[in-house]
């Protein structure tokens, strides 16, 4: 009995010496800070906007055109922030903008992440002559100049769609996430707990993805919600600049495209306001739930 009790005490020590989980660790860093936690309901509150409002929406009705209807201003005939120059009504066309901005965001971030996560853990757990070879490569791309690229790329491409533009903006971010990861790797491979998994015969890939992973689990969650604002950025300067999705596709950059007329500008600010405003809400929200995820990260950090 005694020898059992003991037990229970050793275990129970354990669990309560082991570091909380990223998700724990972030959740009571956000619970804490009164403006992170406002800006995640407001970042839930966006994402019910455009993706549940876009539910009970036609493709082909919102951007169908009626001549009659254009040009409608501030809640004029039921629509509530009028219309553009083919009588489309704006709150729908922000729904639907919203919903396919955020998507390609989310899209373009899980392709990043999943790539530079990879190759980042593979290049610090390495190191030596395998990350002197992915450094350079990440390097070179790093150097290149994206924007014009992707403008050359838009221009070019035959079938140009969302998909296309996904995998080209993926094309040149990895490289961010690859270096981000590979220095915390680098300071987790040499720690006594990946050192005893060798020595018990591990394998590398599980030490990777079993071991080294979960230890890094509060930085991956900081980098997929910051990229996420960053990847929406990309996608509205291209299509903004015309670039970006085909103009049959309504996007937050298309809708604030229409302030590339000066009449538009000054006389028609329902076009390009609405946009312009769930662009800054929803990046301003990222911004302060992601420094909230920095401290976390920072408190992960201490534990470990």
């Amino acid at each position: 009995m005694a020898k059992d009790k003991s037990t229970k005490k050793e275990k129970t020590a354990a669990k309560v010496s082991l570091p909380p989980s990223g998700f724990k660790v972030v959740w009571r860093e956000i619970k804490k800070d009164k403006v992170a936690m406002g800006a995640l309901i407001i970042i839930i509150a966006v994402l019910l906007f455009t993706f549940v409002g876009s539910l009970f929406l036609n493709k082909s009705q919102v951007t169908e055109v009626n001549i009659a209807d254009a040009y409608y201003s501030w809640g004029e005939a039921g629509h509530i922030f009028g219309t553009d120059d083919g009588g489309r009504d704006i709150l729908q066309l922000l729904m639907m903008g919203g919903r396919n901005s955020i998507m390609i965001g989310l899209s373009v971030t899980l392709i990043i992440e999943v790539v530079g996560l990879v190759i980042g853990l593979i290049s610090g757990y390495f190191g030596g002559t395998i990350d002197n070879i992915i450094m350079r490569i990440v390097d070179f791309i790093q150097i290149l100049p994206q924007m014009p690229i992707l403008i050359v790329f838009a221009a070019t491409i035959p079938n140009y769609n969302a998909v296309t533009l996904v995998l080209m903006i993926s094309l040149f971010g990895w490289t961010s996430s690859t270096r981000y990861y590979r220095s915390f790797v680098l300071s987790q491979r040499d720690r006594e707990y990946v050192l005893a998994s060798k020595t018990s015969g591990s394998s590398n890939l599980q030490i990777m993805f079993r071991e080294v992973l979960p230890n890094i689990s509060s930085m991956i969650i900081i980098d997929v919600i910051l990229m996420v604002a960053g990847n929406i950025g990309i996608e509205t300067g291209l299509s903004f600049i015309g670039y970006g999705l085909p103009t049959t596709t309504p996007s937050l950059g298309t809708l604030i495209g229409y302030a590339n007329d000066p009449v538009n500008v000054t006389t028609r600010p329902w076009l390009w306001v609405p946009a312009t405003i769930l662009l800054l809400i929803i990046s301003l929200s990222i911004n302060y739930v992601g420094r909230a995820l920095q401290r976390a990260g920072d408190a992960r950090q201490r534990e470990n």
